[in-house]
């Protein structure tokens, strides 16, 4: 029986591998000049489809990124430059279209707000830390408790009242 698991555990993991990244581009969309295609296919590669919004248009098999492909394509042929067709998709889709998002004023809260909540935890955590020792300090024994735990803790005899 575990011969039989570990080979069935085995197949799969060679399927898997076997299967490679799935690229969704197809041939109908490819452009005849390999130059512009390496361009097209850099460009799709950094758009989001906002269908699958965890893929790119270039790996998402979505009628929206093959539309996106196709517009892309059509761009870069008109003569548009990398940055003029992701301007026009910007401008058309909204900065969610970029896989990484540019460093703007509007993101920056997006990007700075993970560091200052971790920096902010850290002196949260700091401040309680030093209170909760302040205060184990101030509860220490006065000499006299000092001398009756001792006492109770020898002889085991019950605390007597002052």
């Amino acid at each position: 029986m575990t011969r039989l698991r570990t080979f069935f555990a085995l197949l799969v993991a060679v399927a898997i591998l076997a299967a490679g990244p799935a690229l969704a581009v197809r041939p109908d969309e490819v452009l005849a000049d390999p130059v512009m295609e390496a361009r097209a296919r850099d460009l799709s590669a950094e758009l989001r489809c906002l269908v699958c919004q965890n893929q790119s248009v270039d790996v998402s098999d979505s009628d929206f990124a093959r539309e996106i492909r196709l517009l892309l394509r059509e761009r870069l042929v008109a003569g548009d430059s990398n940055e003029e067709v992701v301007e026009f998709l910007v401008a058309r889709y909204g900065e969610f279209i970029l896989l990484k998002p540019r460093f703007t004023a509007v993101t920056a809260v997006l990007w700075l707000a993970a560091p200052l909540l971790i920096i902010g935890g850290g002196i949260v955590a700091i401040g309680v830390v030093r209170r909760r020792s302040r205060a184990a300090e101030e509860g220490d024994l006065s000499p006299d408790e000092e001398r009756e735990l001792q006492r109770v803790l020898r002889d085991g005899a019950k605390p007597q009242k002052p």
